[in-house]
């Protein structure tokens, strides 16, 4: 296997805003206590291609709701590769619990963002069959894949990311 990235926290300052703007009603406090507990991602066994990602607090959804969790986690990885985010495969086939994006993009130069690359998970319970979803604090909910990807070999592409969702677009 090759060894291409590293999952870290994003600073505390950092995730106390973001959480903040995500739950604007808990208080400081509680903020603290969820970032000390943030688990950084990873494979559950030797041939698992996922790393899981760990719910930095419990949550329910009912059909229909959606939640935008702040997860506390950047990746670092090498040029040439991408971290594609999906639901964990239980909670999608069980609950149809499923990314607003369907596959969340990490790419390689989001890390240095201004944001520090911190990787959220907005997921929605499209369940058609009235079932609520519930996840407990520090089990897997979403799983990232690292892989390699190419580029047209008349790309000349130079523009530097400086920010999150959209912001190469803009």
């Amino acid at each position: 296997m090759e060894r291409i990235a590293r999952f870290c926290k994003v600073s505390r300052d950092r995730f106390a805003k973001d959480w903040a703007e995500a739950f604007p009603e808990d208080c400081a406090g509680l903020i603290d206590q969820i970032y000390e507990s943030i688990e950084l991602p990873r494979r559950a066994t030797q041939g698992s291609a996922g790393y899981d990602f760990f719910a930095p607090v419990s949550f329910t959804l009912k059909p229909g709701e959606t939640i935008k969790l702040p997860t506390g986690i950047r990746a670092w990885m090498e040029d040439g590769w991408v971290l594609m985010c999906f639901p964990r495969s239980g909670l999608g086939f069980k609950y149809r619990l499923q990314l607003n994006n369907t596959v969340g993009i990490i790419d390689s130069d989001y890390y240095d963002s201004d944001n520090e690359g911190h990787i959220f998970a907005k997921l929605t319970n499209d369940s058609n069959e009235n079932r609520t979803v519930y996840v407990e604090a520090h089990t897997g909910f979403m799983q990232g894949i690292f892989t390699p990807f190419g580029i047209t070999l008349d790309d000349e592409v130079c523009a530097v990311r400086n920010g999150g969702f959209g912001s190469t677009t803009q």
